[in-house]
Protein backbone atom coordinates (compact mmCIF):
# COMPACT_ATOMS: atom_id res chain seq x y z
CA UNK A 1 0.00 0.00 0.00
CA UNK A 2 1.64 3.23 -1.14
CA UNK A 3 1.15 6.15 1.22
CA UNK A 4 -0.06 9.37 -0.33
CA UNK A 5 0.15 12.84 1.14
CA UNK A 6 -2.91 15.06 1.53
CA UNK A 7 -2.25 18.80 1.90
CA UNK A 8 -4.23 20.65 4.55
CA UNK A 9 -4.79 24.31 3.65
CA UNK A 10 -6.16 25.34 7.07
CA UNK A 11 -5.31 24.23 10.62
CA UNK A 12 -7.19 20.95 10.19
CA UNK A 13 -9.50 18.96 7.90
CA UNK A 14 -12.29 16.63 8.98
CA UNK A 15 -12.29 12.93 8.23
CA UNK A 16 -15.53 13.34 6.26
CA UNK A 17 -13.89 15.99 4.06
CA UNK A 18 -10.94 13.70 3.36
CA UNK A 19 -13.26 10.85 2.35
CA UNK A 20 -15.17 13.15 -0.02
CA UNK A 21 -12.13 14.97 -1.45
CA UNK A 22 -10.39 11.67 -2.20
CA UNK A 23 -13.45 10.29 -4.02
CA UNK A 24 -14.07 7.52 -1.50
CA UNK A 25 -17.62 8.79 -0.98
CA UNK A 26 -19.68 10.91 -3.36
CA UNK A 27 -21.30 13.23 -0.81
CA UNK A 28 -20.59 14.36 2.71
CA UNK A 29 -23.82 12.74 3.85
CA UNK A 30 -22.42 9.30 3.03
CA UNK A 31 -19.58 9.67 5.55
CA UNK A 32 -21.56 8.49 8.58
CA UNK A 33 -22.76 5.38 6.73
CA UNK A 34 -19.29 4.64 5.31
CA UNK A 35 -17.64 4.93 8.73
CA UNK A 36 -20.18 2.51 10.22
CA UNK A 37 -19.63 -0.06 7.44
CA UNK A 38 -15.87 0.10 6.81
CA UNK A 39 -12.86 -0.08 9.11
CA UNK A 40 -11.20 3.34 9.03
CA UNK A 41 -8.08 3.91 11.10
CA UNK A 42 -6.71 7.27 12.23
CA UNK A 43 -3.23 6.93 13.69
CA UNK A 44 -3.72 3.14 13.98
CA UNK A 45 -7.01 3.45 15.97
CA UNK A 46 -10.49 2.78 14.57
CA UNK A 47 -12.50 5.97 14.02
CA UNK A 48 -16.26 6.33 13.45
CA UNK A 49 -16.69 10.11 13.74
CA UNK A 50 -16.95 11.96 10.43
CA UNK A 51 -16.12 15.22 12.21
CA UNK A 52 -12.81 13.91 13.57
CA UNK A 53 -10.28 16.71 13.08
CA UNK A 54 -7.14 15.67 11.26
CA UNK A 55 -3.95 17.68 11.65
CA UNK A 56 -0.59 17.53 9.85
CA UNK A 57 1.11 14.29 10.84
CA UNK A 58 -2.13 12.31 11.22
CA UNK A 59 -2.42 9.11 9.20
CA UNK A 60 -5.65 7.70 7.73
CA UNK A 61 -5.81 4.06 6.64
CA UNK A 62 -8.70 2.13 5.07
CA UNK A 63 -7.47 -1.46 4.74
CA UNK A 64 -10.40 -2.68 2.57
CA UNK A 65 -9.63 -0.02 -0.06
CA UNK A 66 -5.83 -0.26 0.23
CA UNK A 67 -5.89 3.46 1.15
CA UNK A 68 -3.15 5.03 3.26
CA UNK A 69 -2.67 8.79 3.54
CA UNK A 70 -0.61 11.18 5.64
CA UNK A 71 -1.90 14.69 6.34
CA UNK A 72 0.68 17.39 5.61
CA UNK A 73 0.61 21.17 6.00
CA UNK A 74 0.13 23.11 2.77
CA UNK A 75 3.33 25.06 2.12
CA UNK A 76 1.61 27.75 0.01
Amino acid sequence: MARQEISIESDFITLGQVLKNEGIIATGGQAKWFLSEEKVLVNQEQETRRGRKLYPGDQVTIPALDFDALMVADEA
